[in-house]
C-alpha cells in the first residue's frame, strides 16, 4: 500500500521551526541577560550553571510538568535544602569548593550524592518534577553556591528566571503570540 502523499513542504517545515526557533532564543537570551545584569549591580554572581537547564525546560517545554511555577520553585527549594543539609551533615560548611580544590573529596562525593538522591526523593514524594533541581544540590555541596553570596546569587538568579520565563508565559497565552514546542511538532507532523 502506498503512503499518502504529505501535504506540509520542507520551507513550511523549516519556517515553523524557524519561527519557534527565534522566539526561544529572544526568550532565553533576554531572560538570561536581565539576570546576569541585575548580578553584575548587586555584585553577585546570578548567572550559575543550573540557570541554562531550568531556563530550557521553562522556555522551550512550558506546557511540561517540569516547568510548571509550582514545580520550578519548589524543585530548586528542595535541592536549595538537601544541599545545605548534607554539607552540615558532612561537616563541609566553610570547606573549599571543589574548583579550589582541583578535586573532590570523599566527603563532598558523600554529600554530592546523598543531596541529588534526597532531592529527587523528596520532588518524587511531593509530586513537583523539576530535573534541573539536582543541579542546584550538587553545586551547592560542591562548593561551588556555597552558603554565602555564592548562593544568594545562584538563588536571586532562580528566582528571577523562574518568575520571567512565568511572566512570558502568561503574556504569551494571553495574547496569542509564540509557537510552543507541540505547536511546532503537530505543525510538522500535518499531512
Amino acid at each position: 500500500m502506498a503512503s499518502l502523499p504529505r501535504t506540509d513542504t520542507v520551507p513550511a517545515r523549516i519556517g515553523t521551526r524557524w519561527a519557534a526557533g527565534r522566539r526561544l532564543f529572544l526568550a532565553s537570551a533576554v531572560l538570561l541577560a536581565v539576570v546576569g545584569a541585575i548580578g553584575q549591580g548587586t555584585g553577585w554572581i546570578t548567572l550559575t550553571p543550573t540557570l541554562g537547564p531550568t531556563a530550557y525546560v521553562l522556555v522551550v517545554h512550558p506546557e511540561s510538568e517540569a516547568a510548571r511555577l509550582r514545580n520550578s520553585s519548589l524543585g530548586h527549594l528542595v535541592a536549595t535544602a538537601c544541599g545545605l543539609a548534607c554539607l552540615a551533615v558532612f561537616g563541609l560548611w566553610q570547606h573549599p569548593s571543589v574548583v579550589e580544590q582541583k578535586h573532590d573529596t570523599w566527603a563532598q562525593i558523600g554529600a554530592q550524592a546523598l543531596a541529588v538522591g534526597l532531592t529527587l526523593l523528596v520532588l518524587e514524594l511531593i509530586e513537583a518534577q523539576h530535573p534541573p533541581a539536582a543541579a542546584t544540590a550538587l553545586l551547592i555541596t560542591a562548593g561551588i553556591a556555597r552558603p554565602g553570596p555564592p548562593l544568594y546569587g545562584m538563588l536571586v538568579g532562580l528566582l528571577l528566571l523562574i518568575a520571567g520565563a512565568a511572566l512570558i508565559a502568561w503574556i504569551t497565552r494571553r495574547t496569542g503570540t509564540g509557537t510552543t514546542q507541540k505547536e511546532a511538532e503537530a505543525e510538522e507532523g500535518k499531512g
